[in-house]
């Protein structure tokens, strides 16, 4: 399939579109329930990028962010990335802790502990629901966390797809909260074959 990612049909790409709402529409749940906050999110994005121009999809690759990174395993492996602000960083950290990161603006280790446990919440939400959608098993890695330049944090992405084409197919969500507070984006990317996989499993060639 990575060899034809260029040319999905619409209706393959109306397929990937409606299983990545279905999953971040858990995710989104997850999420709100979490902070006690009401979580909208946009319809998913899906698009066929070059892996340079990755990075431009959250404000360009010096833009300073918050990225929980998983790996998937199972039947359609892949990557799921989490990426938001510093602010909404430690405005989640406020609302789950109570602890005000206004002063120094860094995060400790109990901040980044909570942070990837909510990553991994998200993502297992997200690949649950994908998982009931598909019938396929999906299963979350144990989450790794940065603070650095988005470009800096989706090099890890890259890297490992770079092994599989020039090209990753994204599907990405944004997540707002209603006060703002949160603006997020996820990525699922599957790997090579993985698309494929999922298509067949959801019954559109």
């Amino acid at each position: 399939m990575s060899e034809n990612m260029l040319n999905l049909s619409a209706m393959q790409l109306d397929a990937i579109r409606e299983i990545g709402n279905v999953g971040a529409g858990n995710s989104a749940t997850a999420l709100s329930q979490l902070i006690n906050k009401k979580i909208d999110m946009d319809v998913p994005s899906v698009s066929v990028v070059p892996l340079a121009d990755v990075p431009d999809l959250v404000g360009g690759p010096d833009t300073m962010v918050v990225g929980i990174f998983l790996r998937v395993y199972g039947k359609a492996p892949g990557s799921v990335l989490f990426l938001m602000p510093k602010e909404s960083a430690f405005y989640l950290v406020e609302h789950l802790l109570g602890d005000q990161k206004a002063d120094n603006g860094e995060l400790n280790e109990m901040d980044q502990s909570a942070l990837m446990e909510i990553g991994n919440i998200l993502a297992g939400a997200y690949l649950n629901s994908l998982s009931y959608y598909t019938k396929l098993t999906l299963l979350p890695s144990i989450p790794a966390m940065a603070v650095d330049m988005a470009g800096a944090i989706l090099n890890v992405v890259i890297v490992q797809l770079g092994q599989m084409g020039d090209h990753a197919l994204v599907i990405e969500t944004q997540f707002l909260s209603e006060d703002d507070g949160i603006n997020g984006h996820f990525f699922l990317i599957p790997d090579s074959g993985s698309l494929q996989t999922i298509l067949n499993a959801v019954g559109v060639k």
